[in-house]
């Protein structure tokens, strides 16, 4: 019985069941679209190129990590490192000694600076050459000593170029003039320079340490053994890779990506999954509660309530997987943009390619299928309980205010999210960003439980400057609205996850972006600031610029990062290399000191300044020592020396240049930061800075251009997951007001019969479209600003900065997306005459 009255109310009431279908629909699209970043995240890998031929290679842990106690157990906690981490080039005589092993070559490389006759170079150790295999040798000349170097053919031959010439390049290590010794194969990788081994060391800017040893086996060894022999040799300071991962040393930024991409499709896929799980559960218990009647009926009749069950979980499994199913397609679309994106924006390496596998559609198929039933099961217990004499008398009232057990799950959630909100306040941007959707999540959850107190209030409160201003048809949609909380309480829920989800995301990106605006406005005082036109600035250029005449002070700033541990977890802090003399740091940038002296900064070199706010997270105080890793992982404890308030903008450690250079991944300065001697001629000292080797002149608004720029890829994604979620529930809210206008056939056809004319129904949809448009933006903006104060104010010690032509628009478009769908199924009601819409099918 229970299966047959399913598919016949599948069959011959298909309206009844389109909200639900919409909704499972883009359910399981964002769900498949997440976890395919997800996936891809935890899968991706790069094959080797460079180190195809090199069966083992032994390479530096690119992460830093610490364990935490968890109950009874510990469980690693890592972070990827924002440099590349190299291993001692000692290490290769000592995998050389291992018997199976026939050659261990270190190998490095490192970036050269465009010349007047050459473009942009990849500097190596003439030791590596050879590696990338047998076409990777000589073809001219011979191997270099001290003061020259050797060149890929290609090269050579556009620069017209032969061995005998000279050339001058520019390394991280420095600038020298190089006799050409030799030319080398064309290589893969573009446009390449060798230099003798020490040499190398030195340009490179990190002597003695490389960033792999290639390893290869002596005749009969295979694979397996000759790792398991590196492993000894190795004793546990470096990682020995095979496969695929030895790919990964060929492109350090691929952790990093991975960790992005997990974050990404992990925290924000599983905000998305749990809102994709909250609307269909909400979707699908209203279209239940709209039959209440028929199921009415049928326990008036003589069924179950177990068969009522049954019927309910048939209905679901005959729609869920379907529409489950047809949104695998459209997510599959959707991650593939989303991926694309990434790569366009350097995100994610574009040898990295998604990962679609049956994992993720197994998800959201599943995923919408069990959330179809247990709402369908939740939304039926109330009619299946009921005896059969008093089914029908109750299915002809709306059912009164929420149960206790539901008012205490709902304040519950309420504490949950105002508890989430104060965690949020202590960490940095990205786990903040993460936590504030999980504010948001605990109160949606609150006002899914409450809804029906929160709707009876809006509609008192609301509903009175109705009657008194908006004539019948405004005294008719504050009666109804009063009459009808928990309908109302529906179709607000959708808007205020609208305006919850993008006020959070995006005016938190606004606030992040004002407040680093300002602080760079204010904080730059330097007239002229030099930037690069290559890979960056060599160490020289400050002290070049410090000599013109007219120049007072210049100051090279190397931008990295540091990692700190902040109790049980491991961030990242933007840091600042500076070079030159520390007490002509004010002369270029105030950065509202707070305590201690700038001044100190690089009397030695394990010194450190840092961010107020981080440093009252670390607890550290003015000459205690600060626990951090380097940009490489190296792991350092220098002396606070002062402490300031504007590392939003410039950064939240500031460090010697001499601290920092050996632990990047390319030691060249961003920027050089000049400051003009008293009545100097500014115009005269830009040219003559111009003419600094590799050097682009701006003034102060250039650096906070390059500031802004370098928060693109943040603002971006806090941008798509708005406007995914948003967009997720704008269709829900849309859905579900055309589900509740359609639903009211009998009390439109009641108010026509009654007189009421089509103009004033229509102007009593249209006035209870704007109740729940203000009461939802309200709502869900009280629900932004509650989660983004303490956030923001941790993060950037401000107010939440909200952006009128940001606000107005989201505004606008929750009002029209109220009036148009509540205005366009209206007028399809009202296109039938009342004794036909009265005796429709219901």
């Amino acid at each position: 019985m229970s299966n047959g009255l399913a598919r016949s109310s599948v069959r011959f009431r298909p309206a009844s069941f389109a909200g639900t279908f919409i909704a499972l629909f883009f359910g399981a699209a964002v769900i498949m679209a997440c976890g395919t970043l997800l996936q891809t995240g935890l899968t991706a890998s790069v094959p080797p190129v460079r180190y195809a031929d090199t069966p083992v290679v032994v390479a530096a842990d690119p992460t830093v990590s610490i364990t935490r106690k968890v109950g009874e157990d510990t469980e690693a906690v890592e972070q990827s490192l924002p440099e590349r981490a190299r291993v001692d080039a000692a290490l290769a005589g000592r995998i050389a000694a291992a018997p199976g092993v026939a050659a261990a070559r270190p190998d490095t490389a490192f970036p050269i600076a465009p010349g007047q006759a050459t473009p942009g170079l990849t500097g190596r150790a003439i030791a590596s050459l050879g590696i990338a295999g047998g076409a990777d040798r000589l073809t001219e000349g011979r191997a270099p000593g001290a003061g020259e170097v050797v060149l890929d053919t290609a090269t050579a031959r556009a620069a017209h170029l032969a061995p005998g010439a000279s050339i001058t390049l520019t390394a991280p290590g420095g600038t020298g003039s190089y006799r050409i010794s030799g030319l080398a194969a064309p290589q893969q990788a573009g446009p390449t320079a060798w230099f003798a081994d020490t040499a190398a060391g030195q340009l490179s800017g990190h002597p003695g340490r490389v960033d792999a040893i290639a390893v290869q086996p002596r005749e009969g060894v295979d694979r397996k053994a000759l790792a398991d022999q590196v492993r000894q040799a190795v004793g546990g300071e470096a990682e020995v890779l095979t496969g695929d991962a030895r790919g990964g040393v060929e492109q350090p930024a691929l952790v990093e990506s991975r960790t992005m991409l997990t974050a990404l499709g992990g925290s924000f896929g599983g905000v998305a999954t749990m809102t994709a799980v909250f609307v269909v559960m909400s979707t699908v218990a209203l279209a239940t509660g709209q039959r209440a009647r028929e199921f009415a009926l049928l326990r008036a009749i003589g069924a179950t309530p177990r068969q009522i069950r049954r019927t309910i979980a048939t209905e679901a499994m005959l729609v869920a997987p379907v529409a489950g199913a047809l949104g695998i397609l459209p997510g599959l679309a959707l991650a593939r943009w989303w991926f694309g994106e990434l790569s366009s924006r350097g995100a994610v390496p574009p040898s990295v390619a998604l990962s679609v596998g049956p994992v993720p559609m197994l998800a959201a198929v599943g995923g919408c299928t069990l959330a179809a039933l247990g709402a369908g099961f939740l939304a039926a217990r109330r009619p299946s309980r009921m005896r059969p004499s008093q089914a029908l008398g109750e299915a002809a009232v709306e059912a009164g205010r929420p149960g206790k057990v539901r008012t205490v799950l709902g304040l519950v959630a309420i504490a949950g999210a105002v508890a989430l909100a104060g965690l949020a306040a202590g960490l940095d941007g990205a786990n903040a960003a993460n936590t504030a959707l999980g504010v948001v999540m605990c109160f949606l959850l609150a006002v899914g439980l409450l809804g029906p107190w929160v709707a009876g209030i809006a509609s008192r409160v609301l509903g009175a400057p109705l009657r008194a201003g908006a004539g019948a048809p405004g005294s008719l949609a504050a009666d109804n609205t009063r009459a009808n909380a928990r309908r109302l309480a529906s179709a607000i829920t959708p808007i205020i996850m609208v305006t919850a989800f993008c006020g959070t995301l995006l005016f938190m990106q606004s606030t992040i972006t004002h407040a680093t605006g300002e602080q760079v406005r204010s904080g730059i005082t330097a007239d002229h600031v030099i930037s690069s036109t290559g890979p960056g600035l060599a160490a020289a250029t400050a002290d070049q610029a410090g000599r013109v005449p007219g120049v007072d002070a210049a100051v090279g700033v190397l931008r990295t990062a540091a990692v700190y541990q902040d109790g049980s977890m491991l961030s990242q802090a933007t840091a600042l290399g500076v070079a030159g003399d520390p007490a002509k740091l004010p002369r270029v940038l105030d950065l509202g000191v707070k305590s201690g002296a700038l001044a100190d900064l690089g009397r030695s070199a394990d010194t450190v300044a840092l961010d107020a706010g981080l440093a009252d997270a670390l607890g550290v105080k003015i000459g205690e020592g600060v626990p951090l890793w380097l940009g490489d992982g190296a792991k350092v404890r220098p002396t606070l020396v002062a402490t300031y308030e504007r590392g939003l903008g410039f950064g939240q450690v500031l460090l010697p240049r001499a601290a920092v250079a050996a632990h990047v991944t390319a030691a060249y300065d961003s920027q050089v930061l000049v400051a003009d001697a008293a009545g100097a001629d500014r115009a005269a000292v830009a040219a003559k800075l111009a003419g600094l080797p590799g050097a682009a002149v701006t003034d102060r608004a250039g650096f906070a251009a390059q500031s802004d720029h370098q928060q693109e890829i943040g603002a971006w994604a806090n941008t798509v997951m708005a406007g995914v979620l948003g967009g997720f529930a704008a269709v829900t809210a849309a859905n579900t007001l055309v589900m509740m206008v359609l639903d009211r056939r009998r009390e439109v056809a009641l108010l026509r019969l009654a007189g009421t004319t089509r103009r004033q129904v229509r102007g009593m949809m249209r006035w209870e479209a704007l109740l729940v448009a203000a009461t939802g933006l309200l709502v869900g903006g009280v629900i932004a600003w509650i989660t983004l104060v303490p956030i923001t104010r941790g993060i950037a010690r401000t107010a939440p900065h909200i952006p009128v032509g940001t606000a107005l628009p989201l505004a606008a478009g929750a009002v029209l997306l109220c009036v148009a769908a509540t205005g366009l199924p209206a007028r399809a009601l009202l296109r039938a005459r009342p004794v036909e819409a009265g005796g429709g099918r219901q």
